[in-house]
């Protein structure tokens, strides 16, 4: 990946952006991820945080430019400040504000799970977001909906299903997602989801802590939807104790259906895996089927 040029065009777009003076001193290759290549910018005083990606990318990152923004005016969690985002003739970037960011305590899971609760207490009118956005390296439709299953039925669980069936993934995979489809509102017969603000991608690796151990959350896939959503990843992949649990429900308590609604949830997420990595991957989301059909 050639960056010269890149790093040029991202101190110009931070002075622009910052209105400050600015000088590239050094450039340090950092860990960013699966999908991105991340830089640490330093200048005499200050210290930026970068992603590159293709050119071609550029709307991946100004929508999660627009997500850390939506999160920022919530006033609730930390999110590393958003600076500025754009493309040079060999990438595009994104930059951000650069944290140091340590594991999480006790102490900052339960101020977490409190800000988690205050941040889906956000609301909007209907379900989705303002544009789509990426989740991983997949695209994200939000366009804006009434209805919630159906939302979740059509831009979730149905295209994932189709990306899928276009990648080879037929059978019993599709057999199962088309039931499942039908029978969607069958989990929410007493239950009626909120328009909530969510992260969209809270898993683990998106949640630390800054060095005063502050809760700091990051690489966003925003929209408004069912606040069960966050809730569910967060148990995917673990990470997350029972400190963060405990507050959460203190403050907003979850309905009793949430413990089966998680394994639908999960199953848009762990379909999106197939479609990244194959693999195992697609008899995990015809097992989670499975239970889901036998409830």
């Amino acid at each position: 990946m050639k960056t010269s040029k890149t790093f040029s065009v991202i101190e110009q777009q931070i002075i622009h952006a910052t209105k400050t003076p600015f000088k590239i001193c050094s450039t340090k290759p950092i860990s960013g991820g699966d999908i991105n290549v991340a830089f640490l910018l330093e200048g005499e005083k200050q210290r930026y945080f970068v992603k590159l990606n293709q050119a071609n990318l550029v709307d991946m990152f100004a929508a999660e430019f627009a997500g850390l923004i939506e999160l920022e005016q919530s006033k609730t969690v930390k999110i590393p400040r958003p600076i500025t985002f754009g493309q040079s003739e060999d990438n595009s970037f994104l930059v951000l504000e650069f944290l140091e960011l340590k594991r999480s305590t006790s102490e900052s899971e339960t101020q977490f799970g409190q800000q988690l609760a205050q941040l889906h207490l956000q609301k909007q009118p209907c379900f989705g977001w303002q544009i789509d956005n990426t989740i991983g390296s997949t695209r994200q439709p939000n366009a804006h909906s009434e209805n919630w299953v159906d939302f979740w039925r059509e831009q979730r669980l149905g295209f994932q299903l189709h990306l899928a069936a276009q990648k080879g993934y037929r059978g019993k995979l599709q057999i199962l997602g088309e039931k499942l489809c039908e029978r969607l509102d069958d989990f929410f017969v007493d239950y009626s989801p909120q328009r909530s603000l969510l992260h969209g991608d809270l898993w683990g690796g998106n949640f630390a802590t800054d060095a005063k151990n502050n809760p700091v959350i990051f690489d966003p896939a925003c929209y408004y939807g069912d606040r069960e959503t966050d809730l569910a990843m967060t148990e995917l992949f673990g990470g997350f104790g029972r400190d963060f649990y405990a507050a959460y429900n203190a403050v907003w308590q979850l309905d009793a259906g949430y413990k089966t609604r998680k394994t639908l949830y999960n199953l848009y997420h762990i379909l999106n895996h197939v479609n990244l990595f194959g693999g195992g991957y697609s008899l995990q989301a015809e097992q989670m089927m499975q239970k889901l059909l036998a409830e």
